[in-house]
């Protein structure tokens, strides 16, 4: 009895261990999703495409930004950074929160997180939402894209000062938003802007490449950072591990209900996003560590996970069990 006791308290040792001082271990080879769910296959170890990094590390407006406001919900205007004039013809309005969406790899302005979180918000109130296309380097390699993950999240915050100037809206009332290599581009971008944004989320932040990358996202990228991870498995496309001021692990964090496929997994991180924008329900419970949250046996202070709330606050892993199918 006394062998048998040890051996599990040495297994839960184990198991306990905080994701974020373990090496994942990536094959050579993945398979990655694009924004519209096909899949493609990755080399890890491909060098870096010199050239587009060069373009991308000489030229921010590279970057689009499309601004949606309720008085046009569906046709973006382009605001352009150094150019005034696109921003004060604009519907932008410097009184209202701003939010920022920045979408994943091989995606653009179209795909689905970008209608799906700004229908979200403008049905709930007023705000501006900017819609940033990177496609210019998110359409390359992946290992080129996450080289230029830094360059791209410097030309956001870079534009978001520019706009604050413009406009005299506060970083104080901006909340940038990102999924997957998205992610790691608004934390980049929140550090351009030294912390100031008044909120940084990423949804399920992208794991190849990036464990022991140090420009992933931080909790000091912005005032109050948060991270919903959903594909966080030992060979999932999220990281995983806590990499926020508060990260949530909805039904542990690996794989969700209604799920099959590790891009289902990842993709539930944005769509239950939107789902708290609209509904704000889904609260979590924190966790010690990450035992509790894999055996879900949270039992600590409350925390709701999303939403709309642009001064939010909060510490610490928190587990949540959610539902199959929208609203969850």
């Amino acid at each position: 009895m006394k062998t048998l006791f040890c051996l599990l308290v040495a297994v839960s040792a184990v198991i306990a261990v905080p994701l974020e001082n373990v090496e994942r271990k990536y094959p050579r080879f993945i398979d990655f999703p694009d924004g519209d769910g096909v899949l493609h296959k990755v080399d890890l170890e491909e060098e870096p495409d010199m050239n587009v990094l060069e373009d991308v590390f000489r030229n921010p407006a590279n970057n689009q930004y499309l601004l949606y406001t309720r008085r046009n919900p569906s046709n973006a205007q382009t605001l352009r950074i150094n150019n005034a004039g696109s921003i004060t013809s604009s519907n932008f309005n410097a009184r209202v929160p701003t939010v920022v969406v920045v979408h994943g790899w091989l995606s653009n302005q179209n795909t689905n997180i970008n209608p799906v979180i700004r229908d979200a918000y403008l049905r709930k109130s007023d705000v501006n939402v900017i819609v940033m296309d990177w496609r210019r380097l998110a359409l390359s390699t992946y290992p080129t894209a996450v080289a230029g993950v830094p360059a791209v999240g410097r030309g956001l915050g870079q534009f978001l000062n520019f706009l604050s100037r413009t406009t005299g809206a506060s970083l104080g009332t901006m909340h940038l938003v990102g999924f997957s290599l998205g992610a790691h581009i608004v934390g980049n971008a929140g550090r351009e802007l030294g912390g100031r944004a008044a909120r940084v989320t990423g949804l399920d932040p992208a794991g190849p490449l990036w464990n022991l990358n140090s420009n992933r996202l931080r909790p000091s990228d912005g005032v109050y950072v948060e991270a919903i991870h959903t594909d966080g498995g030992a060979i999932g496309l999220g990281i995983g591990s806590a990499v926020a001021n508060a990260d949530f692990f909805p039904n542990g964090g690996n794989s969700q209900p209604g799920c099959i496929t590790s891009l289902c997994d990842h993709n539930r991180a944005w769509e239950l996003f939107a789902a708290t924008v609209t509904h704000d329900h889904l609260v979590g419970r924190r966790c010690s560590n990450m035992l509790q949250v894999s055996t879900n046996i949270c039992t600590g202070a409350s925390l709701r996970m999303g939403n709309d709330i642009l001064n939010k606050s909060g510490t610490g892993l928190y587990r949540l069990n959610t539902q199959r199918r929208y609203p969850f």
